[in-house]
């Protein structure tokens, strides 16, 4: 598998090399020039879950990883379902969040800590990320005490729940946490820093496991077939997919899966009020605002990291933009999801309430929607307790978190302040 920097295209990798690294020379991703579709959908759509995965995985990252490595990888990675929930007569969630952490990230986090683990020699990896919310816990649970391995999360103070945060912050060992004063997108900003500074990159074996890394990305194309092959035959002819959007890599993936073959029709990707992306896509102009605090704050990235892939798979004509449409959705209407769903018997939680208000006023009659599950609702039980009016159970891995202490450090938005504190980290290890 060779994977190209998407801005130095001299800069050519395998994927263990794209895993171990990260991110590219110039702070570019790694992405392969041309994705082959796989041929034969009815058989591929007929198999199990894992053997389905294996001949995805198999098909885009070829012969880098053998085939009983990536068998070993896909057990150790798909240990729990993607599941379709009917909520309408055409509409459909894809529960993302039957994982240890309860979103959608564990997937990839997952399939990133697998595939690491089968390329280690030993040497010491410090893991650097960002996370905007469910990142931080997927990554944290995913690395948790794996030898050689030291990960440092980086999260924008006040700007997460509670229980998003302690599912990370609690764990300490070789997790540490950094409360960043400032949003998101400063948060994204120090990684990339951090990138830039190659004498550091190789002192402390500099690897990033945001949805930048291509590995995060490809575990997540697998679950797209898996919602088609859980719909009625008779609802798969045009099926359309909505997005709940923040960094862009989940749609990414999915459109990934349409390149491969799998028969979406077209995609939505909903953002809450930070909207860059429906406005490029509406105009053609890229400009990025000031990072908006919104209820489904997984989502608030104003900058998203993952469009360049999305771009790329556009320019190369590996994909027709005209199936892609974007949709800002604000709180009122987020919050008017929400009740729209409980009304359908479906509890569900901001942003998935983001997703399925795109994809409500968008699907056609003729048509089957899917939108997107990424959290369990308790996950932001403070907001969905006062939006709904309703008091939610929290589930185990929730209840146990919550009752442990934060072990987070709070720092200002500094380079050389991160830069001492990760050094310092990688002395104690």
């Amino acid at each position: 598998m060779e994977l190209y920097n998407l801005k130095d295209d001299s800069q050519i990798v395998n994927f263990e090399t794209a895993v171990r690294t990260g991110l590219g020379n110039k702070q570019g991703l790694f992405f392969p020039q041309k994705f082959s579709p796989i041929e034969d959908q009815a058989t591929l759509l007929n198999l199990e879950t894992k053997e389905r995965n294996k001949v995805i995985l198999s098909k885009i990252i070829g012969k880098d990883l053998s085939s009983s490595t990536l068998e070993k990888i896909i057990d150790a990675t798909f240990r729990f379902p993607a599941k379709l929930a009917q909520v309408t007569n055409n509409e459909y969630c894809l529960e993302l969040f039957h994982g240890p952490t309860l979103a959608f990230k564990d997937f990839g986090a997952n399939f990133m800590a697998n595939c690491l683990q089968s390329f280690s020699n030993d040497q010491p990896i410090t893991i650097l990320t960002a996370t905007s919310g469910d990142t931080g816990a997927a990554v944290a649970h995913a690395f948790h005490r794996l030898p050689n391995i030291r990960v440092v999360i980086l999260f924008p103070h006040g700007k997460i729940s509670e229980l998003q945060q302690k599912m990370f912050t609690t764990l300490g060992d070789n997790i540490h946490t950094v409360a960043i004063e400032g949003d998101f997108d400063a948060c994204q900003a120090l990684v990339k820093q951090s990138f830039d500074d190659l004498a550091f990159v190789k002192n402390v074996g500099l690897n990033s496991a945001n949805s930048i890394n291509i590995s995060r990305l490809l575990a997540q194309v697998c679950y797209y077939f898996d919602a088609f092959v859980q719909l009625p035959e008779e609802q798969r002819k045009k099926v359309v997919v909505c997005v709940p959007s923040g960094n862009f890599g989940n749609l990414c993936a999915g459109i990934i899966a349409k390149t491969l073959g799998l028969p979406i029709k077209r995609f939505i990707a909903a953002t809450n009020l930070n909207d860059t992306v429906p406005r490029f896509l509406a105009s053609g102009e890229w400009t990025p605002k000031q990072t908006i605090a919104t209820i489904s704050n997984a989502m608030d990235v104003s900058n998203p990291n993952n469009w360049p892939r999305i771009q790329y798979l556009i320019d190369s004509g590996q994909f027709d933009s005209r199936n892609l449409t974007g949709c800002a959705v604000d709180e009122r209407q987020t919050e008017k999801s929400m009740h729209l769903l409980q009304a359908a018997d479906y509890l569900s939680e901001p942003h998935a309430a983001v997703a399925y208000h795109g994809l409500h006023q968008s699907l056609k009659p003729d048509e089957t929607g899917i939108f997107l599950g990424t959290a369990h609702p308790a996950k932001f039980k403070s907001t969905v307790d006062q939006v709904l009016d309703i008091d939610i159970k929290l589930p185990e891995p929730l209840a146990k978190c919550a009752q442990l202490t934060d072990l987070s450090v709070k720092m200002p938005a500094d380079f050389e302040r991160l830069k001492d504190y990760i050094l310092e980290a990688c002395e104690e290890s």
